[in-house]
């Protein structure tokens, strides 16, 4: 079902059957430590047998994971730098698994606290706001954007519209991964 390039009418049309095929599929290869530096090696060479739509193929240590797992954060840090490991193969699945569903994450800031919203690559600023509250999207007004990046490099949002990294976005802004919104709307 993947490979039949369905039009959007016909895919809400076969939408209720829940074929097995048409779902994408992540193909994981669970590494010893000896063979971690060969990663990207085993990885291609299972990744030309899968030369599916909707397929992605990567490896993992589940022995590393879980030893990982066990330790502090510096420790773990060294550790994954002693191996020549970027970040944690946990870290990378979730970006795999969302990259397969066509998904992103926005954040807004209340107070102190970063709420994380995960909707569809390519959706609006006002489909964000619809995901947090249907109120949001009815009174939707413009939408305070910034980097996730930008944010924690100035600290908060008023040192952001100091430095200028903070836009105001109409409803038809696409929204990116790691954007920090603040939604204006009228009651």
């Amino acid at each position: 079902m993947r490979e039949l390039g369905l039009s959007a009418d016909e895919s809400k049309l076969m939408r209720g059957f829940r074929y097995l095929t048409e779902k994408p599929v992540l193909v994981l290869l669970n590494v010893g430590e000896r063979d971690v530096a060969r990663e990207a090696e085993l990885i291609e060479a299972v990744r030309s047998r899968y030369q599916h739509a909707a397929t992605l193929v990567d490896a993992l240590s589940a022995k590393i994971e879980m030893e990982i797992g066990e330790l502090p954060g510096e420790e773990a840090a060294v550790f994954l730098a002693d191996l020549g490991l970027a970040e944690p193969s946990q870290d990378r699945l979730i970006g795999l698994a969302y990259r397969l569903l066509g998904r992103i994450t926005f954040f807004t800031s209340v107070s102190d606290e970063l709420h994380a919203w995960p909707i569809a690559d390519g959706s609006t600023a006002l489909d964000g706001a619809a995901a947090i509250h249907s109120d949001l999207a009815r009174g939707f007004i413009r939408a305070e954007t910034v980097t996730y990046e930008d944010l924690i490099a100035l600290g908060t949002l008023a040192e952001a519209r100091r430095h200028g990294k903070l836009r105001s976005e109409g409803k038809t802004y696409r929204v990116r991964d790691g954007d920090v919104i603040e939604i204006l709307f009228k009651v």
